[in-house]
């Protein structure tokens, strides 16, 4: 039996979900901006205690790894680092953008490409393309949205788009034929599960030493004018 903790925090979405096997068994998030310094180990404690499970119980570790906000994933790659090494347990690392395209799939069973899009900032998107079978047909990316990049979605087929980027690409991406729109898709531990468990049944694990998220291109620090 298979107890797996799941850590969600790439966006401003802070969720942690426990399964067994592929089952959810609980889960707790809050989309309230950035809280995940604050909430990310009290929701982990809450669960257990919930559950009637104890730390010990848990077999491993999925982490949500990028892309998304540096500061949000470095939180959640560092608590389930610390966390699967404690326990000295496996660590999984889950893409963000796949398991954001888990729940537009669910919601929408009609044939197509689905694109999860994660804000990056002015006007850029981090984002992929899949097929219904979680397929991935565009690689990763750091797309600027302008009248000349979207074409890269002009695929001839229905394609769906999602995620806390929709909303400034929406005026480009209308231009695009056979073009749908998915609101309301944000990221949750809880479509980490199925994806989780086919990895720890594959014993496919990162290193715990070494696992970095994907945070796609670099961050830089900036000093506020006196």
């Amino acid at each position: 039996m298979a107890y797996i903790l799941h850590i969600e925090s790439s966006s401003t979405v802070c969720s942690v979900a426990i399964s067994k096997e592929n089952e959810l068994v609980a889960i707790k998030e809050l989309n309230n901006g950035y809280t995940h310094a604050e909430n990310l180990h009290v929701f982990i404690n809450q669960l257990l205690n919930e559950s009637g499970l104890y730390p010990k119980d848990l077999k491993a570790i999925s982490v949500s790894s990028g892309p998304g906000s540096y500061t949000g994933l470095r939180i959640g790659f560092s608590a389930a680092k610390g966390i699967a090494y404690a326990l000295q347990i496996p660590l999984i690392s889950i893409d963000t953008l796949k398991s954001l395209s888990v729940l537009a799939i669910k919601q929408t069973p009609e044939y197509g490409i689905f694109v999860p899009m994660m804000d990056a900032r002015r006007m850029e998107v981090y984002c992929a393309a899949y097929d219904q079978n979680l397929n991935q047909v565009l690689p990763t990316q750091a797309l600027v949205l302008n009248e000349t990049s979207i074409n890269i979605f002009n695929l001839q087929q229905p394609i769906y788009f999602f995620g806390d980027g929709l909303s400034k690409a929406k005026e480009l991406l209308i231009q695009l034929p056979l073009h749908h729109f998915i609101d309301h898709i944000e990221a949750s531990a809880s479509a980490m599960i199925n994806l989780a468990y086919s990895k720890y049944l594959a014993n496919d694990f990162v290193d715990i030493a070494y696992a970095e998220p994907n945070y796609l291109k670099e961050f830089f620090f900036t000093t506020a004018k006196k």
